[in-house]
């Protein structure tokens, strides 16, 4: 018990400045399972008040307070029982509650400890019933009870076991020491012990006999200190019974003060309530007149009603209890806010809506501008007309969003015929610009002959001569001139209508910032312009606003853009450049919006173009690898190769400037596979001269144009050109100096093929037709004369079927010189290996030969 009882006051009494005076185990009546501990509290300081709690053990670890009475609030005790043994007893506040004691002397214990509590502190304002008289008269007989206290000590000391002390146990030793004879016969000891023990007790009783008198005078003394006790005893109960009173008092003084306190407290905050209701829910009489008046045709007007707007949602917004809307001057004032906000949002919707139908349907001014400068409608009249509103468009988005929703819609409605209008003159006034500046260039070019008679060129052909190229390239500037005007004209006119629906119907919190759109703008690649980051969603309402008020812009520009694609046959080219031009000026650019609908606009066209140049090089392609070999003696360069360098010359004026070329790239590529298939395909062509020879004069002409060009996509083609240009030229020479010497080619031929079967060489001459006979015929068949005779017939061969242009001549011989002597000493060595000791030499020397091809060369210049 006194491990619970110290455990509460730590854990639960002492934190909360109570004092506890008695506890005890019981459970409801009947339901003995759920045990708890009922304890009587009074405050640990003044004034002090007694209290009843009950308290629960959590998990059998921690102890909580479940509920606490007021004692003053206690109406009856019952004991239940007066005669027999019954733990059961009946506390009645509100209700009554019935309880059962862990033991019957707990129980009156607690009841004793109720009823001493009643007395002092009540009044005996408690009614006690059934209670047993001991609870009743131990305040009576407080003797007793110390009697009883001090006598149930004394048996508690008595029944306890004492250890001898070290003093003790010294005597005993020295007992035994002195009647050490004595100890060993143990009956001798104990009469011993026994005639001590008698003489002691006698010398005690005459003690006794002579202090009687003493005796006598303490035990009067100790009646008197009794009665003297109970004096103070009744002194004390009639104290007990004047500090009652001024107990009850002062108790009532303090509830007193208590209530005072609170009406002072409570005062205070209706008042700050009343004030802040006041100061939050007034709305001063301008900004009511500014708002039913709502002059907003006027700048002073305008800014008073942002003004009064902007008090109106601050006092709108307060926030404030549900109970205070039920007052009557809060909810009168709450109907006049929201009668003054409706009647405002609906003059303003109607003045806007009107502003928008007056500037959708204005007239386009006449065009007064030259007739070779373009100049794309401005309207920044219209935008600063309505940016004073930007505040109240604000505000109409804040407190209504379902009426604001609908202005973009009908801004974008109105505004989408007046951009209609203006759009279309503007691409009108484009086409005569570009007309006009082509009279001049067509003109000239229909009074130049062609020198070509009734010829027709294919369509994607391009002009043979360096004059129509650069009439051709002419033409692409001025094409490339006019576009880049068109564009140059519409980037403003496209970002700053962006930038201004964004502002005004805030649709973008960052697209008035230079330094999110210096940020936004690093950080995007303009690698592949048309393509572009997931949009947010203010980005695509933006998109969609834009998309209607500019409806004509896309169909209008892939209108001009035909008519530019009409100018000549690879005007793709210029409108493919000035279009990647634009949109990569555009992204290094902070004050165009990486995001702008002109930016999805240009890359749509981009698209565009890009299919239409990859069709036109399709075609060109096909046209290339389908042209016909002229069927004459003297082929030289084919059609196919000049193409491929004149387009090749046209598109690299084009894109000498481009800022992006990997169309190009991709196209040269194409175009040169076109030209190397189309070159291969001689070889299944009926020439009436050597394949070889043309393929060789077609490579060589690529190879040198490609190293003059120095294109860096074309390096491979242009290795690959050398290297089919150096093994058709071998092809070539190989079989052309087969013709003058052909019989004795034919027969060392043989002789190799013999060796290579496996023949040895010192049995070749057994071969019947490798024999030494049959050498000595063939050679005597080639003198030295014969020979030089064919090297001439073939010098003038070669002279007569390859191209001058090419000079390819002194290369071929002097190739043919070094090819026959390498024959002709590989024709020594198989004779000197395979015809041993025959004494065959050939005719003519390598020294003969050298003259030969001297003299040739030096006749022919």
């Amino acid at each position: 018990m006194a491990s619970l009882w110290s455990s509460l006051e730590k854990e639960v009494f002492n934190p909360q400045n109570k004092r506890l005076l008695e506890a005890i185990h019981v459970w409801k009546t009947g339901k003995k399972k759920k045990m708890s501990i009922l304890c009587i509290l009074v405050d640990a300081f003044r004034p002090t008040q007694p209290f009843l709690a009950k308290v629960k053990v959590d998990r059998g670890v921690q102890y909580k307070v479940a509920y606490r009475w007021p004692l003053a609030e206690l109406k009856l005790v019952d004991g239940k029982s007066l005669d027999q043994v019954n733990p059961d007893f009946d506390l009645q506040f509100d209700k009554i509650y019935k309880w059962t004691a862990s033991s019957f002397d707990e129980k009156k214990t607690f009841i004793r400890c109720l009823w001493k509590l009643n007395h002092r502190f009540l009044s005996s304002a408690i009614t006690f019933v059934n209670v047993h008289s001991c609870s009743v008269e131990g305040r009576q007989r407080p003797q007793e009870d110390r009697r009883d206290t001090a006598e149930t000590g004394n048996q508690e000391e008595l029944s306890a076991y004492q250890e001898m002390t070290p003093k003790e146990a010294a005597d005993v030793l020295k007992l035994m020491e002195e009647y050490e004879p004595l100890v060993n016969n143990s009956i001798a000891f104990a009469e011993q012990l026994s005639r001590d023990l008698h003489v002691l007790d006698e010398a005690n009783l005459r003690a006794i006999i002579s202090s009687e008198k003493q005796v006598t005078q303490l035990m009067s003394s100790i009646d008197e200190a009794l009665a003297e006790v109970a004096r103070v005893e009744e002194t004390l109960q009639v104290y007990d019974v004047l500090l009652g009173s001024v107990k009850q008092q002062m108790d009532h003084i303090h509830q007193e003060n208590s209530l005072l306190h609170h009406i002072t407290s409570n005062k205070a905050k209706l008042m700050d309530e009343i004030l802040f209701l006041t100061t939050h829910l007034d709305l001063g009489k301008e900004h009511c007149e500014a708002l039913s008046c709502a002059d907003l045709s006027s700048p002073s007007g305008v800014e008073a009603c942002i003004a009064a707007a902007e008090a109106l949602s601050a006092c709108m917004n307060i926030q404030i209890q549900s109970g205070y809307r039920k007052l009557q001057a809060v909810a009168e004032q709450l109907i006049m806010f929201e009668t003054l906000k409706q009647n405002f949002e609906n003059r303003f919707i109607g003045h806007i809506t009107n502003i928008f139908e007056r500037q959708g349907s204005a007239q386009i001014p006449a065009l007064t501008q030259p007739v070779d400068k373009l100049s794309a409608p401005s309207h920044g009249l219209q935008h600063e007309e309505l940016m004073p509103y930007t505040p109240l468009m604000a505000w109409l988005k804040n407190a209504n969003p379902m009426l604001f929703c609908d202005l973009p819609k009908v801004y974008a409605q109105n505004l989408s015929r007046l951009y209609d209008r203006e759009i279309k003159a503007f691409f009108e006034q484009a086409k005569i610009l570009l007309v006009e500046r082509r009279k001049g260039s067509l003109q000239e070019g229909l009074e130049k002959p062609t020198g070509m008679g009734s010829r027709q060129h294919p369509r994607w052909s391009l002009p043979v001569s360096r004059e129509c190229q650069e009439d051709t390239l002419n033409k692409g500037n001025v094409i490339k001139q006019i576009l880049e005007q068109v564009l140059r004209e519409l980037r403003p006119l496209c970002i700053a209508e962006q930038l201004f629906i964004e502002k005004f119907f805030q649709l973008s919190q960052n697209s008035t910032d230079p330094q999110v759109l210096e940020e936004e703008g690093s950080t995007a690649s303009p690698e592949d312009p048309a393509c572009a980051k997931p949009p947010s969603q203010p980005e695509e309402q933006t998109a969609q606003l834009l998309s209607e008020i500019f409806s004509s812009l896309d169909p209008e520009l892939r209108c001009f853009l035909d008519v530019c694609s009409k100018a000549h046959p690879f005007s793709c080219l210029q409108i493919l450049v000035t279009l990647n031009d634009c949109i990569f000026e555009m992204w290094g650019k902070t004050s165009a919006l990486p995001s702008s609908f002109l930016n999805t606009v240009l890359g749509n066209m981009l698209l565009l173009a890009k299919s239409s140049f990859n069709k036109c090089i399709g075609t060109l392609c096909k046209e290339i690898e389908e042209a016909k070999v002229p069927s004459k003696l003297k082929v030289g360069i084919l059609p196919s190769v000049s193409r491929f360098e004149e387009f090749v010359n046209f598109s690299e004026a084009v894109f000498r400037t481009a800022q992006r070329r990997a169309e190009l790239d991709k196209a040269h590529i194409r175009l040169a596979d076109s030209v190397f298939n189309s070159i291969n395909s001689l070889s299944s062509a009926n020439l009436k001269v050597n394949t070889d020879m043309v393929m060789m004069e077609n490579f060589h002409h690529v190879h040198c144009f490609l190293c003059q060009k120095k294109i860096q996509c074309l390096e491979g083609k242009k290795r690959e050109a050398k290297q089919r240009y150096s093994e058709h030229m071998e092809k070539y020479v190989i079989g052309s100096l087969g013709q003058p010497l052909e019989k004795l080619n034919h027969f060392f031929e043989g002789v190799k093929a013999r060796v290579a079967q496996g023949v040895k060489e010192e049995e070749i001459s057994f071969q019947l037709a490798y024999s030494k006979q049959e050498l000595r015929k063939v050679i005597e068949r080639y003198p030295g004369k014969e020979v030089k005779r064919a090297l001439e017939t073939l010098y003038r061969k070669i002279h007569k079927y390859l191209s001058p242009e090419e000079n390819l001549f002194p290369v071929v011989w002097h190739a043919m010189e070094q090819e026959l002597l390498r024959q002709y000493q590989e024709f020594e060595d198989l004779i000197q290996r395979c015809y041993v000791g025959s004494g065959i030499t050939m005719e003519f020397t390598m020294e003969d030969l050298l003259s030969y091809f001297n003299s040739i060369t030096l006749s022919s210049t």
